[in-house]
This record gives structure tokens, sequence and C-alpha cells, in this order.
């Protein structure tokens, strides 16, 4: 316990920067901007769905889900998206990626909550095969980014016809005119163990390559991010083999991709705890557009895990630990069972 304490306050010491806007030679303006993921575990409705196995997030279920519950988990929700990335901008997420969203309403409750409705986030949502009725999700704010279209990518790993998951969605548009291409993630869990379970990871990944590919042959000028909880490290082969994310930027191959969080999971910093000990599951992965020196044009700036002290657990057997919705079925009152992820890309004029 004393070990995963003291990575997470190291952790913290990391996640924050700030960006000089000036040089000795002459002022710089620039537009600095932040893009989240954020996996909110289990934000369901009180309502039973007759499709999808939810029934334990009912007031009868055995979470014993209710109304003042629901509108506590949206109001946490809220304030973590209201925070992350106000230490260099203002406005916030210009764009968040979510997980484990269970349908549009919920999402409209959450934008509009008093501490983020004066940003207009927009949604973007399709409903997925999942049997527990979770989703990905992106909300962005118009001012920074001009929706183009938006498509769920099916995934179905080569065997298994009747496997659900999450869809990869894939949401285009045009980011202070820069053509941005964004997937969404929420790859398949360990249940059974890693090595198992590890092929439908790796499917996954290859579906996202394949989607990638396809995009960079179409325009190889435009900016693509992978955001999600991928529920692999950064070194595992799902991203590092078939995703082929590097750690380096300078040694990357064409068409490689850049994962910014392989150095964070180096020095034990994680998104997740599980046995005193952190996983990096939730990752913003970027193509080598945002790492070119190109003028007028937005590059890649730092990344971060946000973990700010309100959304640790002090006490009990998981003292340090992100402070999650439900441990089991006791009710917590916290925010997640993991800590969002976050990247700043800036232009400079």
């Amino acid at each position: 316990m004393k070990k995963i304490i003291f990575l997470l306050l190291t952790g913290l010491l990391v996640v924050f920067v700030t960006y000089t806007q000036t040089s000795k030679s002459q002022d710089k303006r620039a537009t600095v901007a932040c893009i989240a993921f954020y996996n909110v575990e289990n934000l369901f409705d009180t309502i039973d769905s007759p499709d999808t196995f939810d029934t334990e997030y009912t007031p009868l279920g055995s979470k014993k889900w209710d109304s003042a519950k629901y509108w506590e988990k949206i109001s946490n929700i809220a304030r973590v998206i209201s925070d992350i990335g106000t230490d260099i901008t203002p406005d916030g997420p210009a764009i968040i990626g979510l997980a484990e969203v269970e349908n549009r309403s919920v999402l409209e409750d959450l934008v509009n909550d008093p501490q983020i409705r004066n940003r207009n986030y927009q949604i973007v949502h399709y409903d997925s095969p999942d049997r527990r009725g979770v989703d990905v999700a992106l909300l962005y704010q118009p001012k920074y980014f001009n929706l183009l279209s938006s498509k769920p990518n099916l995934f179905i790993p080569e065997g298994r016809t009747n496997f659900y998951s999450r869809d990869v969605l894939l949401v285009s548009g045009l980011f202070h005119g820069e053509l941005m291409h964004v997937l969404v993630n929420h790859w398949p869990s360990r249940i059974g163990g890693e090595r198992k379970s590890r092929p439908l990871r790796n499917s996954a990944a290859q579906l996202n390559r394949k989607i990638i590919d396809s995009l960079m042959v179409a325009n190889p000028e435009a900016h693509i991010l992978l955001m999600g909880d991928l529920n692999d490290d950064p070194v595992n082969e799902s991203v590092k083999i078939h995703l082929k994310a590097g750690r380096k930027k300078d040694k990357l191959k064409p068409g490689e991709l850049y994962n910014p969080f392989f150095e964070f999971y180096q020095k034990g910093i994680g998104s997740l705890a599980y046995r005193d000990s952190w996983n990096l599951f939730d990752m913003i992965i970027i193509n080598q557009t945002l790492l070119s020196k190109k003028e007028n044009t937005y590059q890649f700036l730092r990344a971060g895990v946000f973990n700010k002290r309100y959304l640790l657990q002090t006490e009990g057997q998981y003292s340090g630990y992100p402070l999650r919705t439900h441990v089991g079925d006791n009710y917590m009152g916290g925010f997640s069972d993991h800590f969002p992820t976050f990247i700043y890309v800036v232009r400079e004029k």
C-alpha cells in the first residue's frame, strides 16, 4: 500500500504543466487546447432496459441505484470534466471521449449539468451491441471542433460472430480548420485472465489499425487520435505490435503512431489500480502529423494523467486508489475506478 501511495504522489508532481507563450526574440501568440478521455465507470440511468443486462443499476437491483445516487454520479463526473486541463486553458477539454455510458439520455443529463453547461458540449453517441448496454461516446465544444461525420465500426473478432462488445467510434471534423479524426475505444476486458483474453484485444487493435491506415491513405495530413480504455498497458502486444504505437518520437517509422503514455507507465503512474499496482489502460495515441514542426498547425505539447487528490479514496483497504462509485454493491459516492487521461495540443502563430 505504501508503494501505491508513493507512486501516486509522484504522479501528481508530473501531471500538471505550464506553457510559456513568449520567447526571448519575439512574442508568440498560441492556441492551446486540451483533449481528454475518461472511463466514467457504469454511468447508468435508473430504468431497466429489457434488451440489456442492467438490472443491478435499478432501484430494485443489487446496487439499489436510485435517482439520488444517479444525480450525484452525474454531478461528480461533470465536476471532473470541468476541472481537466484548466491549469492551461479555461475551456477545459475541447474534446473528451467517454466509456461506460449507457445511452444518449445520460449524456444529455451530463452536458446539461451546471458545472459544464456553458461549454455547450455536443454529443456523438451510438448504441453498441454490448450485452450490459455500455457504450463509448464523444463530447466536443463547437468553438473548437466542427463535426463532419461519425460512424460506429462494429467490432467482431475473427471466428467469434456471437461476441458482443463496444463499437469503435470514428468521429471526423475540423479542429480549428484542421482535419482531425478521433477513434474512441473500449476494448474487451481481461475477464478469464490476461493471456486467454489477449486475442480479443489484439483483434480490436487490428481493427483500429485498419481504420487508421485507410484514413492516412485518404489524407496523409490529417490528425488522427486513438483514445480509450484499451484494457492493456502500453507495453502489451496489442498496443506495441498491432497498433504500431511507439514510445520515442524520433524513432518512429513511417505510419507508426506515438504513444505519449509509455513514459508514465514506466514510472509507475497509472490510470487504475489493482492489487497495489498501477495499470495504464487509458491512453490517447496520436499519428505523426501532430509531431511535425509545420507552421500554423496543431502540434502535440504534453500528456498527463488527471489524478487530483479529490479523486482518491483516503481510507480503508483501497486507500490511494481511485474513489469509485461502488466497491461491490457498497455505495462509495465517488467518481470512477479510472482516472482520466489528457493531452495538450498547441498551435503557434
